[in-house]
This record gives structure tokens, sequence and C-alpha cells, in this order.
């Protein structure tokens, strides 16, 4: 089963996957969807302020922020699910995500707070469902100093649809097992 979106002009088939036995989600992957990335990072581009850096959560987001970089010319900082070598003083963040089974973290080092205290922050993500990893983004730039002057997502799921917090492309809605959108 795959259900048809249109993401601001571009239409793409997602596949349904289940999550519960009730639930059914459009799966959206961006990695190695080279024109989805391009247009979808164009036409966010079109609806952002002005920023001086853009944050998104590790993983799946991480070709929108790089593409998103790319075509305006600013640079990107992304927050990470674990600590690596190369990063002292973490700042983190705790997050439990729809698409991802246990409690994940979310951490940014000194190296990149400093970069952002005081800046435009944009937060960017392919999908925005629960917000929790969203909510974990903006409170490690928050912590670090940063200003959020927007978020922005690719699709807005299931409930996300009624925010008006964020800026999205297109609604993805929910489905039942059979492939029906949920009511």
């Amino acid at each position: 089963m795959t259900y048809q979106i249109d993401i601001a002009g571009m239409k793409c088939d997602l596949p349904l996957c289940p999550v519960t036995e009730d639930l059914y989600i459009g799966a959206f992957v961006m990695f190695g969807k080279v024109d989805l990335t391009i247009h979808a990072a164009a036409e966010l581009l079109k609806r952002a302020p002005e920023f001086d850096y853009i944050v998104a959560p590790e993983a799946k987001s991480i070709p929108l922020a790089y593409e998103m970089s790319r075509q305006s010319g600013v640079e990107y900082l992304i927050a990470r699910k674990k600590a690596k070598a190369y990063m002292s003083g973490v700042f983190e963040v705790k997050v439990q995500s729809i698409t991802t089974a246990g409690e994940q973290t979310l951490i940014i080092d000194t190296a990149d707070a400093d970069k952002i205290r005081g800046k435009r922050i944009l937060i960017v993500d392919d999908v925005i469902s629960t917000g929790e990893s969203l909510r974990a983004t903006e409170e490690l730039v928050r912590q670090a100093g940063g200003r959020i002057v927007a978020k922005m997502a690719v699709l807005a799921e299931g409930d996300a649809n009624d925010r008006d917090d964020i800026t999205v492309l297109a609604p993805l809605p929910l489905f039942n097992p059979d492939g029906t959108v949920k009511a």
C-alpha cells in the first residue's frame, strides 16, 4: 500500500508502514531522493525568515539541512544522537520519537553552542509527528543561547497539522491498517 502526496508541487508515493496494530504511517525518507531533497529545500527557503544557522536533529533531516545550507550559503549544525569523541562539554536533551523504539538523546557540544549563541536559528526536520524531536532540538538551541526564528518541516503528520508554530510544505495523514485515512 502507498499514499500519493503532493509536496509543494512534487508528487511522490509513500509506502504505508505499521506503527501499531491500528496505526499506519506514510514512510517519508529523503535519503537517496536527490530531486525531492532539492525541491523541498528550495520550497522551505522561500518561506524562511532571515537566519544565521540551520539546526536539525540527526538523522533523516540531514540531507534537508545540507541542501538548505548549500542553497542558502548558511552553515548547518546537527543535534547528534550520541556524543562523539570530538565533542566536548555537551548539552543534551532526552526525546521519545514515534519512529524509534526507546528513549533517545539529542546532543550538541560547546563548539556548536558557541557558534549559535545569540544567533537567529532555523530549526528544520523532515517530518513533525509527535513534535518530540522538535521540542528537544528547541531546548538544545535555547540552552546554547540561540534565538529560534522559525521551525520548518517538509511534512506534518497527524495532530502536528494543527500546530501554527511550524511551517510545513504538506500535511501527512495517519492511516488505518487497510490504507484508508484515519478520521
